[in-house]
């Protein structure tokens, strides 16, 4: 979850960095624009050669080869203008400035784009790691977990990011299937260790407490202790961290029980109907417990039937915004979607939709985790199919190492 004002000043500073971008774009141009103007008026006595001939290297800072070559065109420009204006054919000055603007130019160029080859390959490399450390911290969901099918998806909206502050989990356990769903107030690194603490906290926890909302104190006794060793680490680093959480478990009885610390309800999806589990007593973000006085609530459980369909999602679904300023409809896109597809193939439909929703500009990590309740007897075939499956992958192998 992203606060109003965290939001804010998240976009503050980006603004004005965005500003003095464009600002330090235009500011090659400006000068040769300034260098035609002083040729042009009573002070063309004034020599401009050496400072149009620095104008390529100055572009090359902020653009590429295109924005080399139109700042060494306008500089190159003026001072065709001025010899033409001023009889400076006649000496050798006009001749330097020329062959000056054109050697800056091509080591410009040159320079621009080993520079440009070194980014990609730094970018690469930090994607290589981004797509390691995902696959630690956020791994897919298994295809099927006891009496359901699932599967889970995660984008982040950081360009050339693959994690950031969302998180996800599914595991099969002795108390029937445990899934969490949350999100980290902030971005960047704090952001993830917050989240890497959150799962760790429910890895363990899941397999071993009993009650549900154990496993909910025990994520949030894990964000306060790495919260104490962040802000112990290093006392300037942004350590008022709030993660909102959601857990949900389904047992072999046909409910599910739900323990909600103020996170946005899950999507439940039954006969093309779909509906919002409320909790019945709002619960506070894991890290304010000490802020927002709130009783502890037991689990609320729901009715979960073999068909329905439940989705559990982070804001940025319901918060991704069109150009019209209006919100992701998630319960209509999840009823038009209907139950036909299976799960996987169902979180590929509705990511599709959420980014023509957004003209594929996310503003916010989103994460989202889909289950569906079996049946007896569609359970029974799953195993038949993964039983008859196993056999053949085996002698595939064995056909290959032969």
């Amino acid at each position: 979850m992203r606060s109003r004002s965290g939001s804010a000043q998240e976009r503050g500073p980006g603004g004005h960095s965005v500003v003095l971008y464009w600002i330090a774009r235009c500011v090659p141009f400006a000068i040769v624009l300034i260098g035609l103007a002083i040729e042009l008026s009573p002070l063309h006595e004034m020599y401009t050669g050496p400072l149009l001939t620095a104008m390529p290297a100055l572009a090359s800072l902020t653009m590429g080869p295109r924005g080399i070559l139109a700042a060494a065109v306008g500089a190159l420009a003026v001072t065709l203008i001025t010899a033409s204006l001023h009889g400076g054919w006649r000496g050798q000055a006009v001749y330097s400035n020329i062959l000056g603007i054109l050697v800056v130019s091509v080591a410009s160029v040159i320079t621009s784009r080993a520079m440009q080859r070194r980014r990609r390959r730094e970018l690469d490399q930090i994607r290589r790691i981004a797509a390691a450390a995902q696959s630690v911290l956020l791994r897919p969901v298994p295809a099927r977990l006891g009496p359901v099918r699932a599967a889970s998806l995660y984008l982040a909206a950081e360009t050339g990011a693959q994690i950031g502050g969302d998180l996800y989990e599914a595991v099969h356990t002795r108390f029937g299937v445990r899934m969490i769903v949350g999100d980290v107030r902030g971005n960047g690194l704090p952001a993830v260790r917050s989240a890497a603490a959150v799962l760790g906290a429910f890895r363990e926890s899941a397999h071993y407490d009993h009650n549900l909302t154990e496993v909910m104190n025990h994520c949030a006794a894990a964000l306060r202790r790495e919260s104490t060793a962040a802000e112990a680490s290093d006392p300037l680093e942004d350590s008022e961290c709030f993660v909102t959480a959601l857990v949900a478990q389904v047992p072999d009885d046909h409910v599910i029980q739900v323990v909600n610390r103020g996170h946005p309800p899950p999507m439940l999806m039954r006969r093309g109907t779909v509906q919002a589990l409320e909790p019945a007593s709002p619960q506070p973000p894991l890290g304010l417990e000490d802020l927002v006085a709130a009783r502890p609530a037991p689990p609320d459980s729901y009715p979960f039937l073999p068909g329905d369909r439940l989705l559990l999602y982070t804001d940025g679904v319901v918060e991704a915004r069109d150009a019209h300023n209006a919100f992701f409809p998630l319960p209509e896109q999840m009823a038009a979607l209907g139950h036909a597809d299976p799960p996987r193939d169902f979180l590929d439909r509705l990511h599709r939709r959420l980014l023509v929703h957004t003209d594929h500009r996310l503003r916010d990590d989103v994460a989202m985790i889909v289950v569906d309740r079996l049946d007896g007897r569609a359970a029974l075939d799953d195993l038949h199919a993964s039983a008859v499956a196993r056999p053949r992958a085996t002698r595939t192998g064995d056909a290959v190492n032969r």
